[in-house]
């Protein structure tokens, strides 16, 4: 059975040893070294190296999550691999669980169609910035949306320079000059077209996104894709999803009924007309839409960033796509894999209890203020005593750093991510930014780079 030796602190030692005699009958056996510090997460390669001896007799040794420091060093000069566990060591469990079947979440099937809807207003460099942001967000293809009656004169030159810069384009028009404009300039898709409209294909090469003739039309949707197979030429079919509450669920068994009678047709939905068109956070609607649209094995979905509530949505289209496919691929429901579509609320926002809280802070014998979440409210403790309110302002009168403009400040900051943390039931670790998933993509973190704890100590009078 394999041995593994845990380092930690001192305040950590005894919720480590809880959890780990929580995960009873373990696989593998273990020991809790405590390594002369109090506050494991200030823990770092170089400290270890010098408290503790080699060689250590353990078939791995695991570190607290924020250890900073060179852990491939360490592992060389102890023989044995040394990890970094999860920040929170309430996390131990999913962790082991996590990285026992850990999932790949670089694959996926579905193509992005990012469109930008003002297009024709845009100067061709400020076209070809968006499209870069687009494609660092996770767009395959850059949706160049033209506006009724409006000229676009710089189409052709437009294609031209985002296909330089190696991206694919499509052109999204109800004008079929503008559209044979577009396939002329090199566009790789054009939308959309109709069983009456395909004789724009006899000029170009561009593959065409099929629609009904009227919305709901399947009949005229299906002589679109029988005349593109009888031809040999590729296509995307989109039956046109509609907005709530005025036809979605009609409109997805017509997606459905495509699948059915053509098996491998390629399929493209456009989700704009739900996640544009409702007002709520749309992590949600993208992981319930892109899940539809793996089970139904389309090949990619049109969406669009105009709303600011839909601002995220290729990045949450490019989480839900990988997510939804890993599910498939390993037949298994879509959790635990990534929490990164969960912007608003954590699924386990709160790992310390009251209790847990309250014996930690009447160990503490300096005067450095702690802060915590639990369900409860927030904490705040250091050797002079423990406070608790729901309210930032109501633990002010406890803290006395009316002297210390900048101790304040500090404290103003990690108390306002407290309350919210706790509002929302987010995870909250002092000194670190609210998790927000892939609304917010977190800064990169240097885990080689030493870094000083944050200023959380009062001046003494």
């Amino acid at each position: 059975m394999e041995h593994i030796v845990f380092l930690t602190g001192r305040l950590a030692q005894p919720a480590l040893e809880r959890v780990l005699h929580g995960l009873a009958p373990a696989p593998f056996s273990w020991e809790v070294r405590e390594i002369g510090l109090q506050v494991a997460a200030l823990m770092t390669a170089d400290m270890i190296r010098r408290r503790v001896a080699a060689p250590i007799a353990a078939d791995r040794v695991i570190v607290p999550g924020r250890c900073r420091g060179d852990l491939d060093a360490l592992s060389a000069h102890y023989g044995i691999p040394v990890q970094r566990g999860p920040e929170e060591l309430k996390d131990l469990p999913r962790w082991f669980d996590c990285s026992e079947r850990a999932v790949d979440l670089t694959k996926h099937d579905i193509a992005i169609f990012a469109e930008i809807v003002d297009a024709p207003h845009l100067s061709l460099d400020a076209i070809c910035a968006r499209a870069a942001r687009l494609a660092a967000d996770g767009a395959d293809v850059i949706d160049l949306g033209c506006l009724p009656a409006t000229p676009f004169p710089h189409l052709a030159d437009t294609i031209r320079a985002l296909k330089s810069q190696g991206h694919r384009v499509s052109v999204d028009s109800m004008d079929v000059k503008e559209l044979v404009r577009g396939g002329r300039a090199g566009a790789d898709y054009l939308l959309s077209l109709t069983a009456d409209t395909l004789w724009v294909l006899n000029e170009i090469e561009s593959t065409p996104v099929l629609i009904p003739r009227q919305p709901g039309d399947e009949a005229s949707l299906y002589e679109a894709i029988d005349t593109m197979r009888q031809q040999g030429r590729p296509f995307l079919a989109d039956p046109i999803l509609d907005p709530l509450p005025f036809g979605l669920l009609k409109s997805l068994t017509r997606y459905q009924r495509l699948r059915e009678r053509y098996a491998d047709a390629p399929i493209l939905m456009g989700t704009g007309n739900v996640t544009e068109l409702t007002e709520a956070d749309t992590s949600g609607i993208h992981a319930v839409l892109l899940g539809i649209g793996v089970e139904l094995g389309i090949a990619g979905i049109l969406t669009t960033q105009v709303s600011g509530h839909a601002r995220c949505a290729i990045r949450e289209a490019d989480v839900a796509r990988r997510m939804m496919y890993a599910a498939r691929e390993c037949q298994t429901l879509p959790k635990g894999f990534t929490p990164e579509l969960m912007t608003t609320h954590a699924k386990h926002p709160f790992p310390d209890t009251p209790e847990e809280i309250a014996a930690t802070a009447a160990a503490i014998r300096d005067p450095n203020f702690r802060v915590q979440v639990s369900t409860d409210g927030i904490h705040v403790y250091n050797r002079d005593g423990h406070h608790l309110a729901a309210d930032a302002f109501a633990l002010w009168p406890h803290l006395h750093l009316e002297a210390d403009g900048a101790h304040a400040f500090y404290m103003g900051v990690e108390l306002a991510r407290a309350e919210l943390a706790w509002r929302l039931g987010k995870r909250y670790s002092q000194d670190q930014p609210l998790d927000w998933g892939c609304a917010i993509p977190p800064e990169a973190t240097d885990l080689l780079v030493q870094c000083a704890p944050g200023a959380t100590r009062r001046k003494e009078a």
